[in-house]
């Protein structure tokens, strides 16, 4: 039997039950993909890591099994038993397109691998010094971390727990971010920033903390690594700078001092939790 022979003699329905097979393994094959190239942790919590894992290896297997019984029941047929395989079936998208539509999404999912977020998309999200309502808060502020030992979320959980900017004057600090140029405030001041996942990427949210540098900002390009150690202190900014819409109305706010800055590589990890 040749090739185009053995093609010709597998009914329609079969094509489209081997193409649903395929859809299936190949979004498999991502989220394996994804999990041991450690891609993972730029698109879910870590919390999902080993469900996605075991998804993954089930699509696999559901995806490999209905392709290889497709083929199994194409070489068992014989010319002239379409109609034998006629099913009627209730769906919004003519047969085919759906599982079409699964097997390349799950392609360019493969071809484009997923980035780290941006500068950018942190001012159209609205970056913020708070957490959002979704975050627990704590009942009362008990804070057994020393200051300068806090990470950047440790600083904004404190800032969440007592909003008191005046506070923590003075206090050491010792932070790793991303940069953010804020259109509202002077040249000497920049945005050290990152982003949280409370669950995946499409819920992730922005926070950062005005930092006042001795010199030019231009110096520390957008989305380049810091980390900068300095003094807390407070200063009277626009209220709204961390969007990037234009505003007169000020706020008392918790700056960070720089006294010294230094370029870090890209974190493996890049989002904190």
């Amino acid at each position: 039997m040749t090739a185009s022979s053995f093609f010709h003699r597998i009914p329609r329905a079969l094509w489209f039950s081997g193409l649903d097979g395929l859809g299936i393994l190949a979004w498999g094959i991502l989220l394996l993909t994804y999990s041991f190239r450690g891609e993972l942790q730029l698109l879910i919590h870590p919390n999902y890591f080993g469900l996605v894992t075991i998804t993954g290896l089930i699509l696999v297997l559901l995806g490999g099994s209905r392709l290889a019984l497709s083929l199994k029941r194409g070489l068992r047929r014989s010319p002239g038993t379409e109609a034998n395989d006629s099913v009627t079936h209730l769906t919004l998208l003519p047969l085919g397109v759906g599982s079409g539509l699964l097997l390349l999404t799950a392609l360019l999912g493969l071809a484009i691998p997923p980035t780290v977020f941006t500068s950018q998309m942190a001012l159209q999200r609205g970056i913020s010094n708070t957490l959002p309502a979704t975050q627990l808060e704590a009942a009362s502020f008990v804070s057994q971390v020393k200051p300068e030992e806090r990470s950047l979320v440790d600083w904004i959980r404190t800032l969440n727990s007592y909003p008191e900017p005046d506070a923590y004057q003075g206090q050491k600090a010792k932070v790793q971010g991303f940069v953010v140029y804020s259109p509202d405030l002077p040249n000497n001041y920049l945005l050290i920033s990152r982003f949280i996942l409370t669950c995946c990427a499409v819920d992730a949210y922005p926070v950062g903390l005005p930092v006042k540098l001795p010199g030019d900002r231009q110096q520390y390009p957008q989305d380049s690594w810091l980390e900068i150690e300095g003094t807390m202190a407070t200063e009277t900014l626009p209220l709204h700078h961390q969007t990037g819409e234009t505003t007169q109305e000020k706020k008392r706010q918790l700056v960070l001092v720089a006294d010294a800055v230094k370029p870090i590589p890209t974190p493996a990890d890049p989002y904190s939790y």
